[in-house]
C-alpha cells in the first residue's frame, strides 16, 4: 500500500452512533480496521502520533468516549454509564453500524477493560486486542497476591482530592501520569485535556476505574490479546502486566522501554512499532 493512504484526510463519519460517539475514519479504506480507543480524560487526537506509522496499509477508525472530546456530551447518562458496560455497547456499536468485522482493538487504560468486555460479548467481531497499559484491578488484594498498586488508603486519598477539586487533582496528577518531567510538554498536554473534561463525567469514570475489580473477566477471554507495557508507570507495576499475562490465555506481554502510563503519546513510534509487531494476519 502506498503512503497515500497514510496522507487521506480524517472522515468524519455519519450514523447515530458515529455522530453522537465522533467516529473518524482515515488510512487505507479497504485494508484491516484498527479501532483506536482512548483512556480516561483524553480524547482520539491522543493517538495522533500512531496514526503516521499504521494507517498507510489500514483503516484506522477511533472515537471519541462518551463524554469525552467532541461525543454528544449531552447523551451522557450517569445511570448508563455508572459501569463500563455501557461503553463497551458503544464500542459494539460502532462496529455493528460502521459494519466493521475482523477488527483489530487497540485500547488504552480504562478503555482495556471496555476492550474485554467487548470481545466476551461478541468474540467473532474481533480479530485480536491490544491492551496499553492495562489493570484488571487498581488495588493491591494480599489474600491473593495481587498487587494492583495502589491500597485503600491511597484511594481515600484520591477520592478526597476528587470531591474537593477535580481540576487541582488533575494539575497535580496528570504530569506524575504521564511519566516524562524531562518532556514537561507531554504533561502539560495531559493536563489540558483532563480539564477539558466535566468533572461529574470525570469523577464517575475515575471512581469506576479504580475501585472495579475486573480479574474475573479475564479468564472469559477467547481473543487474543497483546499486553503493551511501559518500563515504568506510576498507576500500573510490572507485576500487572505478569498478572494479565498468566490470565489471559495464549496472550503476549510487550514491555516498551518508554516510560509512563501513556507511551502512545510519550513514545508513539515505539508503540506503533510493539503494535505491527505483533499484529496477526488477516483472515
Amino acid at each position: 500500500m502506498s503512503m497515500d493512504a497514510a496522507m487521506r484526510p480524517t472522515q468524519v463519519l455519519p450514523g447515530p452512533v458515529a455522530e453522537r460517539l465522533h467516529v473518524t475514519s482515515t488510512g487505507d479504506p479497504d485494508g484491516p480496521v484498527l479501532l483506536l480507543a482512548h483512556g480516561f480524560g483524553c480524547d482520539q487526537g491522543m493517538w495522533d502520533g500512531v496514526l503516521p506509522h499504521v494507517s498507510a496499509d489500514h483503516r484506522v477508525v477511533r472515537y471519541d468516549l462518551m463524554g469525552y472530546g467532541r461525543s454528544d456530551v449531552s447523551a451522557w447518562d450517569p445511570v448508563r454509564y455508572s459501569s463500563l458496560d455501557a461503553h463497551a455497547e458503544d464500542i459494539l456499536a460502532i462496529c455493528a453500524e460502521l459494519d466493521l468485522h475482523d477488527v483489530t482493538l487497540v485500547a488504552h487504560s480504562v478503555s482495556t477493560m471496555m476492550a474485554l468486555l467487548a470481545a466476551v460479548r461478541e468474540p467473532e467481531r474481533f480479530r485480536q486486542v491490544f491492551l496499553v497499559a492495562a489493570s484488571p484491578y487498581f488495588l493491591e488484594d494480599p489474600a491473593d497476591g495481587y498487587d494492583g498498586g495502589f491500597s485503600a488508603a491511597d484511594m481515600a486519598e484520591v477520592a478526597g482530592a476528587l470531591d474537593s477539586n477535580y481540576f487541582t487533582w488533575a494539575e497535580a496528577m496528570a504530569p506524575v501520569i504521564m511519566g516524562t518531567p524531562d518532556v514537561p510538554g507531554n504533561g502539560a498536554r495531559l493536563t489540558a485535556s483532563f480539564c477539558r473534561v466535566d468533572p461529574d463525567v470525570a469523577r464517575q469514570l475515575l471512581v469506576i476505574m479504580f475501585t472495579t475489580d475486573f480479574r474475573p473477566l479475564l479468564p472469559r477471554v477467547t481473543t487474543p490479546t497483546v499486553i503493551v507495557q511501559s518500563r515504568a508507570d506510576a498507576l500500573v507495576p510490572p507485576s500487572v502486566g505478569d498478572h494479565l499475562r498468566a490470565h489471559l490465555t495464549g496472550s503476549t506481554l510487550v514491555q516498551l522501554e518508554a516510560v509512563g502510563h501513556c507511551p502512545h503519546i510519550s513514545a508513539p513510534e515505539e508503540t506503533a512499532a510493539a503494535i505491527r509487531a505483533h499484529l496477526l494476519p488477516r483472515r
